[in-house]
């Protein structure tokens, strides 16, 4: 078994995309791995929440550890014990949906002890396009927020630089930059860009010289329907 390769943990500063990243992969494994569960960590963000889609999940037998049923909708820092049991079990794969920055970071650092032994990857997904993030010096600030409450070190950097709808390859290709800086500040690698499915055709050029992978948009903003 790679213990590597068992838990693989998203963070990212607010509106990052890391959820649509965790749900993308997540049914990604699925193809791989005998059972995969994604974990909805994100305590802070009420919008953007792997929960919201558990319907795709359970169409493609993927296990979700959120809140019940009766809490999935509160905008409370609750989380689920059945994170132990997935865990300790070889046959998972598991995916971890962190909330943004620091303090979402937080609700990670109570389970260090925990999966400590399987050496997860922590993954910092970036978009330049946010505030906070947008400089070299916002992305190593937040990043060195994020390790020190999860008590974890970032192991990667994912390229999710958008605008949602509006996204150009302008966007992609100046978030690619940054990522390029940040990964040579810390001495860790860019691990691929993500780009969505709409812009292909146009991500055609990009995609033959750079780690690409195109994902679906799940996630909607409120006034998107």
């Amino acid at each position: 078994m790679n213990l590597i390769r068992k838990i693989t943990i998203l963070s990212g500063h607010f509106g990052s995309g890391k959820t649509e990243i965790a749900i993308n992969l997540a049914l990604s494994e699925r193809q791989k791995h005998e059972k995969v569960a994604i974990n909805d960590l994100d305590i802070i963000n009420p919008y953007y929440r792997t929960r919201d889609v558990a319907n795709i999940f359970q169409q493609r037998d993927i296990e979700l550890i959120a809140p019940k049923s009766h809490h999935a909708t509160s905008d409370l820092p609750i989380v689920s014990g059945e994170i132990y049991r997935v865990l300790h079990d070889h046959r998972y794969r598991l995916i971890v949906d962190a909330g943004g920055d620091k303090d979402g970071a937080t609700a990670l650092g109570q389970y260090y002890h925990e999966w400590k032994e399987f050496s997860p990857e922590l993954l910092f997904v970036l978009n330049k396009n946010r505030p906070y993030v947008s400089t070299l010096e916002g992305a190593l600030y937040t990043i060195e927020q994020i390790e020190k409450a999860s008590r974890l070190k970032i192991t990667g950097i994912i390229n999710n630089s958008n605008l949602g709808k509006e996204t150009t390859m302008q966007d992609v290709q100046t978030g690619f930059e940054l990522c390029c800086r940040v990964a040579e500040k810390l001495e860790i690698p860019i691990l691929y860009t993500t780009i969505s499915n709409h812009l292909k055709k146009e991500a055609e050029e990009f995609a033959n010289n750079h780690d690409v992978i195109f994902i679906e948009r799940f996630m909607k903003l409120p006034w998107e329907g």
